[in-house]
């Protein structure tokens, strides 16, 4: 997102900020003028794939920059990680992002738990929060402030949890530490406080039902989308493949963490010798992303690299920075096969970009990945962590340009059902239904009493 400096609150000259009201939707959703996304460990300024940003930046930015277009006033509140940054600011696409000071700058994720209540102080004070129609909490502790926010402030509370701590636990990565009780509990009490709980898959959704103490007709089932625009198999390969050379391409994209498992990516490539022919053409891997976080449970480069060196193939693993969209596109459409060997995956953002370029996909049997690619359209589901497994699946689509191309083909039609304007579009429709209700509720006034919701 690029950014403008701006005020992000009302003005002397318009008391309110709103759009102007013949520019707002004439339908049911006209209800919905003003909106606090509540995004406390990662901004939507921040570049995906690096440190704590990553699918939910992507995600947040999407639909933010669509409720935009939508006429909708989207504040995103985050939590102050650079000194260069206003304390507002807007961006090109009208989006309003505001900075709240919760504890030192550099903290990870893993560090943010004690500082949550200065987060929610910080954003209660707001001159806008009071004018908000609601709150939407991406992940966990923005849900921790949405509920306090619900609570006290009277604000309806809209949840995403992106990744729930039930479902990383149960399908954990060798060495990777559990998610903690505070975390369980917190996400506990968020569900059951929630007006309206947003899953990304009915996976998700019947897991909410089924481990948590959600109210059923809390749960919205609402897909995540794809840039259609931007990840197209629409541009000649061939110069595509001059951003990472020749050869056999494999692709990884995503933060360097056990939970995403490059290490994995990087035994198939060891595993794949054995079943290419020796045809002179090498193989090689390219894994785009940075180190998650900045403290326990990353997995960066030099460890990777380490892991190649003892393999015998690190003359063939290339290591980029994370990219930009349309960079990551070119990336895409220049490889041959794409692997996403997550332990755990609620949606998967990865796989779904790599169908719309037109590339197969070799993923875990995990999560969100068992709805995003089906399973012999556009890819391979693999059902264990075994890179042999993996290995198999990609030299299927490696040493026959025919079936790669059909698959490909059939990826890129079956990515063509997901866009980002209807997650917006049905996004949108929870926040009217949650406003409605509560405007049965109380009469009328769109506001909760204070300490309603637990």
């Amino acid at each position: 997102m690029a950014v403008s400096a701006a005020p992000g609150t009302p003005s002397a000259t318009d008391p309110t900020g709103s759009p102007p009201e013949d520019a707002r939707p004439s339908d049911r959703t006209a209800s919905v003028r003003r909106v606090g996304l509540l995004s406390v460990h990662t901004s939507p300024l921040e570049q995906p794939g690096r440190g704590d940003s990553g699918g939910m930046n992507v995600y947040l930015t999407a639909v933010a920059r669509r409720l935009v277009q939508r006429d909708v006033e989207v504040h995103v509140f985050t939590r102050t990680a650079s000194g260069d940054l206003a304390a507002s600011l807007a961006t090109s696409d009208g989006v309003r992002v505001h900075h709240i000071s919760a504890g030192p700058m550099g903290l990870s994720k893993g560090n943010l738990a004690s500082h949550l209540c200065a987060f929610y102080l910080g954003f209660a004070a707001h001159p806008i929060t009071p004018t908000l129609d609601l709150v939407h909490g991406h992940y966990w502790m923005s849900g921790w402030v949405g509920r306090h926010a619900r609570r006290r402030l009277g604000l309806p509370l809209v949840q995403s949890f992106h990744t729930l701590a039930r479902a990383k636990n149960a399908g954990l990565a060798p060495g990777d530490a559990p998610e903690s009780a505070l975390r369980l509990t917190a996400e506990d009490r968020i569900v059951a406080a929630a007006d309206a709980v947003v899953a990304p898959t009915g996976t998700e959704a019947a897991l909410l039902r089924d481990r948590y103490p959600a109210r059923p007709q809390a749960i919205r089932v609402v897909e995540p989308g794809v840039d259609l625009d931007v990840f197209t198999p629409e541009i000649d390969r061939h110069a595509a493949r001059q951003a990472i050379g020749g050869g056999r391409i494999l692709l990884f994209v995503g933060r360097l963490q056990p939970l995403k498992a490059p290490d994995l990516a990087v035994r198939t490539l060891a595993a794949l010798d054995d079943l290419l022919p020796d045809d002179g053409i090498p193989t090689r891997l390219v894994v785009v992303g940075g180190a998650s976080g900045s403290g326990f449970g990353t997995v960066d480069p030099p460890a990777l690299r380490g892991l190649a060196r003892e393999l015998g193939i690190a003359d063939r693993v290339a290591f980029l920075a994370p990219r930009r969209q349309p960079e990551l596109a070119t990336l895409y459409r220049a490889a041959d096969v794409v692997l996403m060997p997550s332990y755990s995956e609620s949606f998967g953002l990865v796989a779904l970009e790599a169908q719309a370029s037109g590339t197969p996909v070799v993923a875990s049997a995990v999560g969100g990945l068992r709805h995003v690619v089906k399973d012999g359209v556009g890819g391979t589901l693999v059902g264990d962590h075994d890179p042999r497994s993996f290995a198999s699946a990609a030299a299927r689509y490696l040493t026959d340009a025919r079936l790669r191309a059909a698959v490909g083909e059939a990826g890129r039609d079956h990515a063509l059902r997901y866009s980002w304007d209807r997650t917006a579009d049905g996004t949108l429709e929870v926040y009217a239904d949650v406003l409605e209700a509560q405007d049965e509720v109380v009469g009328g006034s769109g506001r909760l009493a204070g300490g309603l919701g637990g």
